[in-house]
């Protein structure tokens, strides 16, 4: 008998057709999973989950009593409580450093548009008001030889820092848990408080992951303390900041402008006043998403699934202290 597996959201269609091949898979895609009836029975007999943005907690885990592990198709795994499955000797993995270029390039290019507010004159073009000669009320910023302050220096960050160090003459400033010395030798990155890279950086770049420490990580005083010319970029996860005080920094010109790739509701509210400020610029949470990553991505994931369900070591395993008490 097949052993079964869930599938849900997103897995790219060729590992999705092969995992079908090898297991009793069932797929799900934006349901209610603590109502959904089907969802609810496979769970019963389910031995692994693979996809994104499940929310793995405890009320889902007391339905899944024969799982041994779940296989986030994602870098982040907020959405999991990693304290339930590790006392419940339940796997856990994610798929890093296959992502780690594509984002890079994304939040990259989000920094660069939002600077040279390039959506915003996109628009102003195809309105047929490009007239003449432009004014500087129309205007971006230099990116190039600029201060980037990091907050957030893994592998994303690091690459970020890549970027920002050899294609655009940055310096560079970064804050977090633990020193980078590879990348202080590598980007000439200087490490440094938060509150000093806050009032000294051009551009504030936030990389954070979202755990219980970083969960409103920059609000009201952390704006207040950035350059009124600052640009804040987030690229990690819209909890990290405090939303509603962004937008009051923005709207006293406490910083000049935003990009953002995530918000604290994903997808973002209609009536959000971040979608009506010029001086912000808005992604639909799409860091990795190119087709290549993405693929790459759930290839990954099903090699954590398929390793976790044979009993061997997921390359990925996020607590390792599951294995090694095995």
């Amino acid at each position: 008998m097949k052993k079964k597996v869930i599938a849900y959201n997103r897995v790219e269609k060729p590992v999705l057709e092969d995992l079908q091949k090898k297991y009793d898979v069932h797929f799900f895609k934006d349901i209610d999973t603590k109502k959904d009836p089907e969802f609810l029975e496979q769970l019963q007999d389910a031995e692994g989950i693979i996809g994104l943005e499940l929310e793995v907690d405890q009320k889902l885990l007391d339905h899944a009593p024969k799982l041994k592990i779940v296989s986030n198709n994602s870098v982040g795994y907020n959405n999991l409580d990693i304290e339930q499955l590790s006392e419940r000797r339940i796997m856990a993995t994610n798929t890093p450093d296959v992502l780690t270029d594509t984002v890079a390039d994304t939040i990259f290019g989000l920094l660069i548009a939002t600077a040279r507010r390039m959506p915003e004159l996109d628009h102003f073009v195809k309105q047929g008001k490009w007239k003449q000669t432009l004014g500087t009320e129309h205007f971006g910023t230099d990116v190039h030889h600029k201060t980037l302050g990091i907050i957030g220096m893994g592998r994303i960050g690091q690459s970020i820092a890549q970027r920002a160090h050899f294609g655009f003459d940055m310096d560079i400033l970064y804050h977090t848990r633990s020193r980078k010395p590879e990348a202080e030798e590598k980007y000439q990155a200087t490490y440094c408080s938060l509150d000093e890279l806050l009032t000294q950086s051009d551009f504030v770049c936030l990389m954070t992951p979202l755990t219980p420490e970083t969960e409103h990580h920059i609000g009201k005083r952390e704006f207040q303390l950035m350059k009124k010319s600052a640009i804040f970029i987030n690229g990690s996860r819209g909890k990290t900041i405090v939303e509603q005080d962004l937008i009051d920094a923005l709207g006293r010109s406490d910083i000049a402008a935003a990009g953002l790739d995530v918000f604290e509701q994903e997808p973002v509210a209609s009536d959000n006043p971040l979608l009506k400020m010029k001086n912000v610029v808005t992604l639909p949470h799409i860091g990795s998403s190119t087709y290549e990553t993405e693929l790459k991505m759930s290839q990954l994931a099903a090699r954590n699934l398929e390793a976790g369900l044979n009993g061997v070591k997921p390359p990925n395993l996020i607590d390792d202290s599951i294995w090694s008490e095995a």
